[in-house]
């Protein structure tokens, strides 16, 4: 498989398939990680502040390129046979096939659309494992080279990746504290992640 943009969240049911909006496809944050990769990994000088300027001019086929060098086991990653879907589909045809609320019809129908939307979960489970593959690293460059400090200006998908590193920072072995909120600058909105249990370099983007 290869990374692509399938959608958000199915739905499933017995009269149709809906999406869940609010839960995106991990895939339409891969550029900004990989960006943010891209700018924090570098030498540091102490008690510095650092500035970078995004490229946004990596495409999808860069971001891929780039991730299957930088994840440890990144093929199989992207393997459908390490993914559990094809459970997860059998789990939710089986409970179909149990519902006493249902008729025939519509347990035909919503089995249909269960098996319909396969491919479409496995994608998202393959763009959700390499996303947080993605995230670790940047995470092990933040703890490595003591980043306390990440300014970006406030855009969806760069607020949605700081509150997943917070999230990964905050499950290491040695739980990282953290601090994430939105602020104005000069009539601009900037989205700032402290480490708060990492003193030494500032990074503004």
């Amino acid at each position: 498989m290869q990374l692509k943009y399938v959608g958000p969240k199915p739905m499933i049911s017995h009269t149709g398939i809906d999406f869940d909006v609010g839960k995106e496809d991990k895939f339409i944050y891969l550029h900004g990680v990989v960006e943010l990769i891209i700018a924090l990994d570098h030498p540091y000088l102490d008690s510095k502040t650092y500035q970078h300027k995004l490229d946004k001019q990596m495409n999808n086929q860069d971001v891929e390129v780039y991730l299957r060098d930088r994840c440890p086991d990144f093929e199989a990653m992207i393997d459908k046979s390490n993914h559990n879907i094809e459970d997860e589909i059998a789990h939710n045809i089986k409970r179909a096939e149990e519902n006493r609320i249902l008729n025939p019809e519509e347990k035909d129908v919503l089995e249909k659309n269960i098996k319909l939307m396969e491919n479409y979960m496995l994608q998202r489970s393959v763009n959700k494992r390499v996303y947080y593959c993605a995230l670790n690293i940047l995470a092990e460059i933040v703890k490595k080279d003591h980043i306390d400090h990440i300014q970006i200006k406030l855009e969806q998908n760069y607020f949605h990746i700081l509150h997943s590193l917070q999230g990964v920072l905050e499950k290491q072995k040695a739980p990282v504290d953290t601090k994430l909120e939105v602020f104005e600058h000069l009539k601009e909105l900037y989205v700032s992640l402290q480490v708060i249990t990492l003193v030494s370099d500032d990074f503004s983007l």
